[in-house]
């Protein structure tokens, strides 16, 4: 069946919902605002949907725009906006079809002024308090094959774009190659709502380093955050490279330091275990290293339809791995006025422990022959 990840999505949130003791969800994607869980349950991809799940029926009202789209990517029984009604009105009038009393809705994905309009319904409002998303952590075989394709998409890119690199070249140049490159090899681009981070030279000591307009010069360092969007999934991961030989030779050896707490932290990942303690893993390597006060975030985080999930690798992190969660695992150091490295893949948790999807990249330095 087409469609059966999305009604075995709707079974475990039905479940969900009669644990909560609710009537039914509604779900609101505003012009691409709240519509990553949409998405999730639906398969919908447009701007502009209310989803209604009860117990019994799967219902989708949204406008004229996205009639023969919604179609083609839902299950769900469709009902079509009218001119005269706002999707609110549609809302209201599908929680009053279906006679529900009590509804779960995402108060982390609606605005104050949404939450008022909800307030006058005849309904009893719960915040379902991260419900989906929660259930969004346990990543089905699609999902894992979209995003280890997210990877490949990535990861060729990445090589492709490596050939582009001349001294002079601006860092935000290379991003809009990369990114390029993505769409040209069958992604969607890159992250839909986050800039890459190319930051070459003394600019690489910043951890969230966009790309700017510096140019990258012989003999700099640069740290590149990328990946690619595709069937509304994405890809997260961090190479390094150097224009020519390196002007730094400590870098060489932090770069070697930072693949010894990647591997030895991915390897302690594994269900059951909780995120600080996989986090010190990794920083304890630093730590020994010397340059422990220099690793300054997570050692990484949940990824999917986000790029930023559920669970966390921190050193405060309570969250416990389950089969299915795919996390990133990117240790980092970086030296203030100097530069840093960072090194990051994605990784699916197995009931044997990790598998790294992104394994079509390989995690060395690169130093360009230029």
């Amino acid at each position: 069946m087409a469609f059966e990840h999305l009604w075995n999505r709707v079974d475990r949130l039905r479940k969900a919902m009669k644990e909560s003791n609710l009537d039914a969800v509604l779900l609101l994607d505003m012009e691409r605002f709240g519509w990553e869980n949409v998405f999730y349950l639906s398969g919908f991809r447009g701007s502009s949907a209310a989803v209604l799940i009860t117990d019994d029926d799967a219902v989708m009202a949204t406008d004229g725009r996205y009639v023969a789209q919604a179609s083609e990517q839902t299950p769900f029984r469709l009902l079509v906006q009218s001119k005269n009604q706002t999707l609110l009105d549609m809302a209201e009038e599908m929680l009053r079809r279906h006679g529900v009393k009590s509804c779960g809705f995402e108060g982390e994905t609606i605005t104050y002024n949404t939450y008022r309009s909800l307030r006058d319904f005849p309904v009893d409002w719960v915040d379902l308090e991260g419900m989906v998303p929660a259930l969004r952590r346990k990543k089905d075989e699609l999902e894992v094959s979209i995003i280890v394709e997210a990877s490949r998409i990535a990861s060729n890119a990445y090589e492709r774009a490596l050939q582009d690199v001349a001294p002079g070249m601006t860092e935000l140049e290379f991003a809009q190659c990369l990114e390029g490159h993505i769409v040209s090899m069958g992604g969607e681009g890159g992250w839909p709502n986050s800039s890459f981070i190319v930051a070459s030279g003394v600019r690489s000591s910043l951890p969230h380093g966009t790309a700017s307009t510096k140019r990258m010069e012989r003999g700099e360092w640069v740290t590149v955050d990328f990946g690619a969007s595709y069937g509304g999934y994405m890809s997260d991961l961090t190479r390094n490279f150097s224009l020519g030989e390196v002007s730094d030779p400590e870098f060489i050896r932090i770069h070697e330091i930072l693949q010894q707490a990647h591997r030895c932290g991915a390897e302690a990942i594994a269900p059951g275990k909780i995120g600080k303690d996989i986090d010190r893993v990794a920083r304890s390597v630093i730590e020994g290293a010397g340059y422990g006060e220099f690793f300054g975030h997570g050692l990484g985080h949940g990824l999917g339809v986000e790029i930023h999930e559920a669970p966390r690798l921190s050193p405060r992190s309570l969250d416990v791995l389950e089969v299915g969660d795919v996390v990133t695992v990117e240790p980092g150091i970086y030296l203030p006025n100097r530069g840093g490295l960072r090194l990051e893949d994605d990784y699916l948790v197995t009931c044997e422990g990790s598998r790294r999807l992104s394994e079509g990249l390989s995690q060395d330095f690169v130093v360009l022959d230029l």
